[in-house]
């Protein structure tokens, strides 16, 4: 199969050339690496020129019009090779293993159904082996043989009761389920419901059909759980946990917090609405408990934490959004 891989990027020159660094490595290089440079300068351009790749990449600078993550994404499908089979994405901060790609490729190879592949990130949590008999002690998670550390935010959910029973990656009720970086690294395919953007792949056959909505254009935050929900109704999702990578998280280009705050709740309501619209009066109960749970927990941050201006601008961007939804819900796109 041919893959193109499309990366979207904004201001970081050094992360790209991490990434393209590891993807010289790989097994299975893609067949063309389209870059889609959202920069207000020429520094992404100028480093790739300097350090000459052989990679089969193309790039593109582009202008207001197509800048932000949405589009970008929009603007690279456009222009992927006819010949390809599967697209895949990666974001700009991402360091690979050398056998990412392939692995990507397998689950399409095995099963024709399949209409999306997504990696594993091993970086930003510890696993530790565990016996699945044993039972799962208080203040940890358990799946599959393995256990890490339950943060905070879940702690005080299962004291309340809402947290979901679903696997990770599956949608619930009232949605602020576990993602799907809480699936381990147990070198298994798992079946989800959605998963992250900036390291996922799908068929190319799918974008004939469906994009990424227009409604997330600009940062565009949970614009990949909304086009992976949507793309379940034309195939299998799989998260395969041997196509693993890091995710270094650079700094540069992100918004401002308070910005930040407003999507987290404004989008986070879209998305829970694309995946179950008729929740009933039980699932909004507790999409709203969930909210203000969050909201205070953020709060805490700003006495305890390290960043503290960005703790409280977050905060308030979250309060305002929620208050927004009183007078001013998003209109979720068909």
């Amino acid at each position: 199969m041919k893959i193109s891989l499309i990366i979207c990027t904004y201001m970081r020159p050094k992360a790209i050339c991490v990434l393209l660094d590891s993807i010289v490595a790989q097994r299975k290089v893609p067949d063309e690496i389209i870059i889609i440079d959202g920069s207000l300068n020429d520094e992404t351009r100028e480093i790739l020129t300097e350090k000459k790749y052989d990679l089969p990449i193309r790039y593109f600078l582009v202008g207001k019009e197509d800048r932000g993550l949405t589009r970008q994404r929009n603007y690279g499908v456009e222009r992927v090779n006819a010949e390809m089979d599967v697209v895949a994405f990666l974001d700009d901060d991402i360091r690979l293993d050398e056998n990412y790609f392939y692995e990507i490729l397998q689950p399409y190879a095995k099963d024709a159904k399949v209409i999306a592949v997504g990696g594993c990130t091993t970086n930003e949590v510890k696993w530790e082996k565990y016996s699945s008999e044993s039972e799962c002690p208080k203040g940890k998670f358990c799946i599959d043989g393995y256990i890490r550390n339950e943060s905070l935010r879940y702690r005080l959910r299962n004291v309340l009761g809402l947290v979901p029973s679903t696997q990770p990656g599956l949608i619930s009720l009232y949605s602020h389920e576990r993602s799907v970086g809480y699936l381990p690294p147990s070198d298994k395919y798992y079946t989800v419901d959605f998963m992250m953007g900036g390291i996922a792949s799908f068929k190319k056959e799918l974008f004939d059909k469906i994009g990424f909505s227009h409604y997330f254009e600009g940062y565009g935050l949970y614009e990949d759980k909304d086009f992976t929900l949507r793309a379940r109704e034309f195939g299998t999702l799989i998260v395969n946990t041997k196509a693993k990578l890091e995710h270094l998280h650079d700094p540069n280009g992100r918004p401002n917090k308070f910005y930040y705050g407003q999507m987290v709740i404004r989008n986070g309501w879209y998305v829970w609405q694309v995946a179950t619209p008729n929740s009933g009066v039980e699932g909004v109960l507790k999409w709203y408990i969930n909210a203000c749970v969050l909201i205070t927990i953020r709060f805490t941050n700003i006495l305890t934490g390290p960043k503290r201006m960005e703790a409280l601008t977050e905060t308030l961007g979250r309060v305002y959004g929620l208050f927004t939804l009183v007078w001013d819900k998003p209109k979720v796109q068909k």
